[in-house]
């Protein structure tokens, strides 16, 4: 009855395996990695037969590559890798975990464990840290690029820009250095004029061009303020 009960289940690559580490790294130069473990584990309530496949057979030796796992137990499987040749740094091997009943030849599941062979583990954790602080340099960058309330507990002192001078505010002060400019040449004019042969025709005309001036920059300063509000 129990068999029977859990036969719909035991579909062929359905089942679940489980594998500890899910990857192997192992470093050239140091001789305490060339060995590792695999730890396979039958959660089940029956037991289950394996098998350790790789696509690269030649360079690893795997110990006990078949065998068993009781109901609700672990077994560790032992590989070492024997051809740490600098032609093999890092490249990716992969095993294959089988797993089938132990009265029946069909897998019900398989689990896949890359293997990767490196030159030296001082060099991966070198390349890890230059990771880790490229990281945090581009995160500092992104903080510093934003000015947003209460960043200063982050560490970053800095300014925040300054607001951009709006373009209505800009023509308003051209406007206002070109008034100026061009009052103090008919001033000039003026009391040239009026020093030297007194009145005439050409001040009179420049007085009403001065007065004419005056009357539209204060129309358009009228307008550039009317604009600058509605903005």
């Amino acid at each position: 009855m129990h068999q029977q009960k859990r036969q719909p289940e035991l579909v062929e690559g359905n089942l679940p395996v489980f594998v500890f580490p899910t990857e192997l790294i192992f470093y050239a130069d140091d001789q305490s990695t060339h060995k590792q473990v695999l730890t396979l584990y039958n959660p089940y309530e029956f037991a289950l037969k394996f098998k350790v496949l790789c696509t690269t057979p030649n360079k690893y030796v795997v110990v006990d590559a078949a065998g068993a796992v009781k109901p609700q137990c672990c077994v560790d499987i032992v590989i070492r890798h024997r051809d740490v040749r600098s032609c093999h740094y890092g490249v990716i091997d992969k095993f294959r975990l089988q797993v089938s009943e132990q009265s029946q030849r069909k897998a019900l599941g398989r689990k896949e464990v890359i293997a990767t062979l490196l030159p030296s583990a001082k060099e991966q954790q070198k390349e890890e840290e230059e990771k880790r602080i490229k990281e945090h340099l581009t995160e500092s960058v992104f903080f510093e690029q934003s000015c947003q309330p209460g960043n200063s507990s982050l560490g970053y002192v800095r300014t925040c820009p300054q607001p951009q001078t709006t373009k209505a505010t800009q023509q308003q002060t051209n406007f206002k250095k070109e008034k100026k400019h061009l009052q103090f040449h008919i001033l000039n004019k003026l009391e040239n004029r009026a020093v030297s042969s007194g009145p005439s025709l050409l001040t009179v005309f420049l007085g009403v061009v001065l007065s004419q001036w005056l009357y539209l920059e204060h129309e358009q300063g009228l307008k550039l303020t009317s604009k600058a509000n509605l903005s």
